[in-house]
This record gives C-alpha cells, structure tokens and sequence, in this order.
C-alpha cells in the first residue's frame, strides 16, 4: 500500500510536473514566436539592402554610360560637324547637360560609401538568433528528460536514478532562473525601445552612416511634413534629360541631311539617352521613401510584435520552471523516505515464496529470529 499511495503522488506533488510540461510547451512557442520575429527582422534588412544596393548600382551605371557617350559619340559628332559652327555649338550644349546629369546622379548614391551595411547587420542579427534558438531548444530538452526520468525513477524506486536527475533538476533550476533575468530585462529594454523606436534609430543611424537628418528623418517618418531631400536633383536631371532629347532632335534634323556620317552617332546618342531614361525612372521609384520605410515598419514589427511575444512567453516559461523545479527538489527528500529498505537477503524480506511446501497446520520457524537486524511487524 506504500508504494500505492507514493504513485499517486501523496508525498511526490504531481501537478509540479504538470505545470513543468505547461512550461515546457510555452517554452516552445516562445521560442518559435522569437524567431519568426526575428526572421522578419532579418529579412526587412536584407529587402532595404537590395533595395539600396539597386540604387548604387544604377547611378554607378547611368553614370559611366553618360561618361562614355560624352568621350566617344558626343566627340566623334563634334569632328564630324566641325563646318557648321551653331552644329558643333548644339553639339556641345548636349555634352553640358549630359555632364550636369552625371553630376546630379551622382549625388543620388547616397550610401555609397557609408560603413553601416543592412546586409552585415542581418547577417549579425541571423548569427545570434541561431544561437539563441538552439541553446533555449536544448534547454527545453534538458528539461523534458529531466522530467521523464525523474518520473521514471520515481515509479521504479531507483535511488540513484532520482540522486541523479535531483542534481539535474538543480543544475537546470539554475539555468532557469538565470535566463528568466536575462529575458526580464531584454524585455523591458525592448519594450522601452518600441514605445518610441524613431528617435533612437535616426540618432543611432546618423551617428554610424553620417548621414544628414534630412535622409533619415525622409526615409524612417516618410510623411508630408518631410519632404524629398533628393527632388532638386531630380528635377534638374529630368530637364536636362528633355534638353538633350531635344537638341539630339534637333541635329537630326539639321545635321544628317548634310553630314550622313553623322547619324550613327546620333543614333547611338539616342540609345544612351533612352536607357538613361528609363534608369532615371527607375532612380525615382527606388528613391521614393515607400520602399526603404515598408522594410523599415517590417522590421519594427517583427521585433516588437513577434519576438518581443516570444521572449514574454519565454519569461512565462522560465518562471513556471523555476517554481516547478523548485516544489519538485523540495518534494524529492520526502520522496526518497517513501522508499522501501533493501536489505541483503530474500529471507530478511518476509516473503515466504521459497519455502517448501508443508503440510496445512504446520507453519516453520521464522528465519527472521537468525537476523538481528529483522523485526517482525504487528499485525
């Protein structure tokens, strides 16, 4: 009847490893809730990268095309309409504007050269987050065995089973109460940053980028009261562009009927100039603030949505496993008394199944009386 009562859990609290497996299951969706937001972080920074390295690449791109057509075509149709004074004059005035388009564009790559990069943040942020993951994931586990074989030991009455998960139980009472101060305060730190996260992330970002409050303020508040720190220069490039789409008109008309060799820079002149085009139309896109702020809300989202979620739930857990762990170590000396003696001999034990078999009546001599040790209970 001892072991009776013991199984079902009058000295040994059953509902500590109820709340235990509670803990662990929340524990579990924490732990996920935190790392989709966190790979929702991740992927915002890599979105704005590509957005931003797009815009490098196409004004690194425009420019060199403008520059090669100012040393070759615009040259060569100079040479070639030499005779005609107000030609070469028209001429020249196409080269100006182009130089002042390239100059313009120029001035659009504005993160070429800033040592902040999204990419190598995201990088980071995905390096860490791995990390993170898998150590609460073999903490849960540790966890769950410990539970397992804590009840295994309990239901086989192994002692040193249950001396050993009691030192398992500590170590992991330790971990628990250890990552529940870590996750307290990463959650009322993030919490204090998500009440208000613009005016930290814009005096952070000047600071590590150097870049103007104007930038910034455009592309992280994104609303009328900001406007577009970039839109002289994009009307300056889209006039110059009409200009020389004109003037090439213009020599088409005036110069190929009397200098033929002249069209196939003209020509060549106009392709430049509609790839020119149709990149500049492309800078405006990338350049307008909806892009980079989408990623920049994406991001936000997913830090102080899901993962700040998560690592609440995390905290849950840490707290239901500590207390847990805590009324389980405190149970398992009480346990441990519950435990049935195990003496040497069979004989010592009382059990009478290797006694031959005697007539009815007779009933031998009790071996415990040759064992000092023996007592025998009253009935």
């Amino acid at each position: 009847m001892e072991k009776v009562r013991f199984w079902r859990g009058r000295e040994f609290p059953k509902g500590s490893h109820l709340v235990r497996n509670t803990g662990i299951g929340i524990g579990f969706y924490g732990n996920s809730e935190t790392s989709d937001g966190v790979s929702q972080l991740s992927s915002a920074l890599l979105h704005a990268n590509h957005t931003l390295s797009a815009i490098d690449h196409l004004v690194l791109e425009t420019v060199e095309r403008l520059g090669e057509a100012v040393r070759t075509e615009l040259t060569t149709l100079e040479e070639v309409l030499e005779p005609r004074t107000e030609l070469v004059a028209a001429a020249r005035g196409a080269r100006r504007q182009a130089e002042a388009v390239a100059q313009q564009l120029q001035g659009l790559a504005f993160w070429q050269g800033v040592p902040l990069s999204p990419l190598q943040v995201a990088e980071d942020v995905s390096f860490v987050e791995e990390y993170r993951w898998l150590a609460y994931v073999l903490l849960l586990l540790l966890e769950l065995l410990v539970c397992l074989f804590t009840l295994l030991g309990l239901a086989k009455q192994s002692k040193w089973l249950v001396i050993v998960m009691t030192v398992m139980s500590l170590l992991v009472l330790v971990l628990s109460w250890g990552s529940m101060g870590l996750e307290a305060a990463t959650a009322v730190g993030l919490s204090d940053f998500c009440s208000n996260p613009d005016p930290y992330i814009l005096n952070l970002t000047q600071e590590e980028t150097g870049l103007s409050s104007d930038i910034l303020s455009y592309y992280f508040l994104c609303n009328q009261a900001v406007s577009n720190p970039f839109q002289q220069r994009l009307t300056l490039s889209q006039r110059a562009l009409a200009n020389i789409h004109s003037q090439l008109l213009g020599l088409e008309r005036e110069a190929v009927p009397q200098f033929p060799s002249a069209q196939k820079p003209l020509l060549s002149l106009e392709e430049t100039l509609n790839v020119t085009e149709g990149n500049f139309h492309q800078l405006v896109a990338l350049l307008h603030c909806r892009g980079l702020h989408k990623d920049y809300g994406a991001a936000l989202r997913g830090l102080c949505e899901d993962a700040l979620e998560g690592l609440l739930f995390l905290l849950l857990f840490s707290l239901l496993s500590a207390g847990a762990l805590a009324t389980a170590l405190c149970s398992l000396p009480r346990a441990w008394a519950l435990f049935p003696p195990r003496n040497p001999s069979v004989l010592c034990s009382g059990s009478r199944l290797s006694e031959p078999l005697l007539p009815a009546g007779l009933e031998p001599a009790s071996p415990l009386r040759s064992f000092p040790g023996c007592r025998r209970r009253p009935h």
